[in-house]
């Protein structure tokens, strides 16, 4: 039985799947074949849910639109051809009546007899005209539904031949529900315990080094086989680059500077709800991707990782006025959907600095928002999600800041996402930099920006940074000690997917960006970053081992420093990207994780990042949830005031948190200083387990070794960490 209101409201359809209909030809009735002929009946159809839904044997459509005048739902009931980028001219199409088939600003239809998986659908908006107005209608586009659950269009990432490929909707009500077994647990890592990998999908397995059969490389079944990797790293939660569905083929629709560039980082959201379809192994399409990310997901949580996604909510895909690419949003209501000045030449606003600004805290898209971000946890089961230039969430529609924005507010009183870990990135691209001020609502996690520039800074030398660096590495408090804050909500990272690797912040003085197309313009200036004596490559002895002290230098810091510790993919091997410090367009070796040296440095760099981080995870020092106190920390230190001073040591005492007291210290100048250590607490003795001068194994002892003197001569750009043990 149809349980779509209104009943009598029929109107029948033959559907003839070897006839086309042009998109300018009316539904008209057809005789129905008598193998493929299928006999549609449509009723007016409900409001809610938005989206696509089933309601028993039929198939609800609903799509808001404020300033549509009318709105036309486009099917392809024989699902994907071969030409799917020519597919719009044979889609049957059905308009929606506005008396009958519209509920305030819904839009909506329910279809009886259709196939309950495998249609491709979007819809046909028209509305006012005159780019005055800010609409940006055109009825000549069909549109992909913003609450799509699945997205249909070109199979394989990078595949020239679907270059122009279109997107459409798609759903699937015929499957069995995902098997996440009897034994199944998700895991609930305290946020004061995790240790972040941010990575990125397809490029985590994506290079021949993988040893990966080709048809999973780049996919999340990818992910699964190297699963065993990181736990020999020993991080417990992922954080993936974007993998909502997006297009990587954007830069080439159009001839311009970065037309030789695929999109591989992701960061140009199509739709908020699909999975990224050709993340899915072997071309198998949406279906495929969605059931993948599960089996990823599952497979991750079994071995205790927890996922966090990177989420695109400032900005879509269908860039500016210019060159726009609209696929959705724009075309079905752009003054709704973005900020948009009509006043202005520039009527769209560009807080993101990729054309557009989603206008986050209007009632309807911070609506899609919450639906989305719950869709990931209830339909998915990840754990969390770090917000992109998430400073756009604390704007109002005119691009006003706001003291206590709605859409984050709500996003920290949810309860569905009341267990997630939630991480502002907080800045934007119009100037809005919130670190240690983000909206937050004792919820909130920050990537700690300041973090990164002043570990950078002091680490490589700078001088006058001493007093700061002491202030980052106990937590940041005078960021975030206020209100119920704790020092995980810092989240510490010295490097992430925008800027230098760890081997190119002590290779390269400066960016060469050359490879991008824009003449080096593009990419932060600001890198803090020293080449340790030659910009690049270079094959003298003494510059190689300074800069591998230097990243070790680095990496200990991450580890010892109190707050939530973030570390990027490749850095446990010393990847390099040639000094390109913006390289979201290029999918190759400079963005791929490469296998083979990782093969080749595994008992050396690798070891010392994974005891570093199994050492940060094990003792109960460095995992704190509350603030130092004065009982907590005794620095060693009489020359605060010194701007030349660019040496720094400290001691954790264990008190109640037990695992023994810590020394630790950090000389960042170009010359020995011989350091004065602490006696240890009573019965117990200095063991060194960190010199970063030291060649592996030497640089990191597991367990210790005694005889620690009361003099330690520290070498230039070197650490140490001491450990009190009986």
């Amino acid at each position: 039985m149809l349980h779509c209101p209104k009943p009598e409201m029929h109107s029948k359809i033959w559907i003839e799947s070897s006839v086309t209909l042009s998109p300018e030809e009316p539904l008209v009735e057809m005789p129905p074949s008598t193998k493929s002929g299928t006999l549609l009946r449509s009723s007016t159809g409900r409001p809610s849910p938005l989206g696509v839904s089933q309601l028993g044997d039929a198939v609800n459509f609903s799509l808001f639109s404020k300033h549509a005048t009318s709105v036309t739902l486009c099917l392809s009931i024989s699902g994907r051809s071969r030409e799917f980028s020519k597919m719009e001219s044979q889609m049957q199409e059905i308009p929606l009546n506005p008396k009958e088939n519209k509920t305030g600003d819904i839009w909506h239809v329910c279809i009886e007899n259709l196939p309950l998986s495998g249609v491709l659908y979007g819809y046909r908006v028209d509305g006012p005209e005159g780019w005055h107005t800010g609409h940006r209608f055109d009825k000549n586009l069909i549109l992909i539904d913003p609450y799509a659950k699945l997205i249909e269009g070109r199979r394989v990432f990078g595949d020239n031949n679907e270059k122009m490929s279109r997107f459409l909707g798609t759903y699937d009500f015929s499957s069995l529900p995902f098997d996440w077994g009897n034994d199944y647990k998700c895991p609930e890592i305290p946020e004061k315990d995790l240790v972040i990998y941010e990575m990125s999908v397809r490029s985590f397995t994506a290079d021949k080094s993988s040893g990966l059969e080709p048809s999973i490389r780049g996919s999340y079944l990818g992910v699964i086989e190297k699963i065993p990797h990181l736990l020999e790293l020993g991080i417990n939660a992922v954080e993936l680059l974007p993998v909502f569905e997006y297009d990587e083929f954007e830069f080439q629709r159009h001839p311009n500077p970065r037309d030789h560039m695929l999109n591989v980082w992701g960061y140009s959201t199509m739709n908020f709800f699909s999975p990224m379809s050709r993340y899915a192994s072997t071309g198998g399409g949406p279906l495929a991707a969605s059931l993948e990310f599960k089996k990823m997901v599952k497979a991750l949580h079994s071995a205790g990782i927890e996922v966090i996604l990177d989420v695109v909510y400032n900005h879509t895909n269908e860039a500016d006025d210019e060159h726009p690419y609209t696929t959705s949003f724009r075309g079905i209501d752009n003054k709704v959907y973005y900020m948009v000045d009509t006043n202005s030449y520039v009527q769209l606003l560009n807080f993101s600095g990729c054309g557009n600004t989603f206008n986050c805290n209007h009632p309807m898209v911070m609506e899609l928002i919450l639906d989305s971000l719950r869709y990931w946890v209830t339909e998915y089961h990840v754990n969390g999600f770090r917000f992109d230039l998430a400073s756009v969430l604390c704007r109002g529609p005119d691009g006003t800041p706001l003291n206590a924005p709605l859409i984050v507010k709500a996003i920290a009183k949810d309860p569905v996402l009341s267990k997630c870990k939630i991480i502002a990135e907080p800045w934007d691209c119009g100037g809005l930099y919130l670190v240690g001020r983000f909206p937050n609502w004792d919820r909130w996690a920050e990537w700690n920006g300041k973090y990164r520039d002043d570990m950078r800074r002091f680490i490589k030398g700078d001088g006058g940074m001493k007093g700061t660096f002491a202030t980052r590495i106990s937590g940041s408090s005078d960021l975030y000690q206020i209100n119920a804050r704790k020092p995980y909500h810092s989240i510490n990272f010295v490097i992430a997917h925008d800027g230098f690797t760890l081997y190119d912040l002590v290779a390269y003085n400066s960016k060469h960006n050359e490879m991008n197309g824009e003449g080096g313009r593009d990419g932060c200036n600001d890198n803090y970053s020293w080449n340790c004596g030659f910009e690049g490559e270079t094959r003298d002895p003494a510059i190689n081992a300074l800069r591998s002290r230097q990243m070790k230098n680095f990496h200990l810091a991450l580890m010892v420093s109190q707050g939530t510790p973030m570390m990027l993919m490749g850095d446990e091997y010393a990847h390099t990207r040639y000094g390109n410090n913006n390289s979201y367009g290029h999918d190759t070796a400079m963005n791929h994780f490469q296998w083979n040296q990782l093969d080749a440095r595994k008992e050396s760099h690798f070891r010392f990042f994974a005891e570093t981080i199994r050492f940060h995870r094990q003792h109960p020092l460095l995992g704190r949830d509350t603030f130092l106190t004065k009982a907590d920390i005794t620095w060693h230190e009489k020359n605060w005031d010194n701007f030349d001073s660019r040496f720094l040591s400290f001691s954790l005492h264990e008190g109640k948190y037990g695992g023994g007291d810590l020394y630790i210290a950090f000389n960042a100048h170009d010359y020995f200083v011989k350091s004065v250590v602490p006696p240890p607490p009573s019965g117990k003795f200095w063991y060194r387990v960190v010199d970063t001068n030291l060649p592996s194994p030497d640089d990191f002892i597991v367990g210790g070794v005694p005889g620690v003197k009361k003099i330690y001569e520290m070498a230039p750009y070197s650490a140490v960490l001491l450990h009190a043990k009986p």
